[in-house]
């Protein structure tokens, strides 16, 4: 059973910076892309970012351009998400996945708890 734990989250002022971290215990997770998304209250999620084993990072949405930088650490199993310049509208809970789709269809597909990010202006 594989799980993801974030960390990293937290209170910050706006133009401050905050590095998010979400480590997967379990294995047979190599091949999938891991992603972050936020959800803000009332709304679904979105995608911020996703990278791919190579490291190539394929999406970014075009608010955090710039701003967010997503990486990954194969040999740890995890992803993290660098936050620079952080604005009030990027006040949110954030999540992490990590997933698998092989001709269309998904294989695996698994979420972090969610992890309460705050902008103060």
């Amino acid at each position: 059973q594989v799980q993801l734990v974030e960390s990293g989250g937290g209170l910050v002022q706006a133009g401050g910076s905050l590095r998010l971290s979400c480590v997967a215990s379990g294995s047979g997770i190599e091949r999938n892309v891991w992603a972050w998304y936020r959800q803000f209250p009332g709304n679904g999620r979105e995608l911020l970012a996703d990278i791919v084993r190579s490291g190539r990072t394929e999406y970014y949405i075009d608010s955090v351009k710039g701003r967010f930088t997503i990486s990954r650490d194969n040999a740890k199993n995890a992803v993290y998400l660098q936050m620079d310049s952080l604005k009030p509208e990027d006040t949110a809970v954030y999540y992490c996945r990590s997933s698998y789709t092989h001709r269309g269809s998904l294989q695996s597909n698994y979420w972090g708890q969610g992890i309460q990010v705050t902008v103060s202006s």
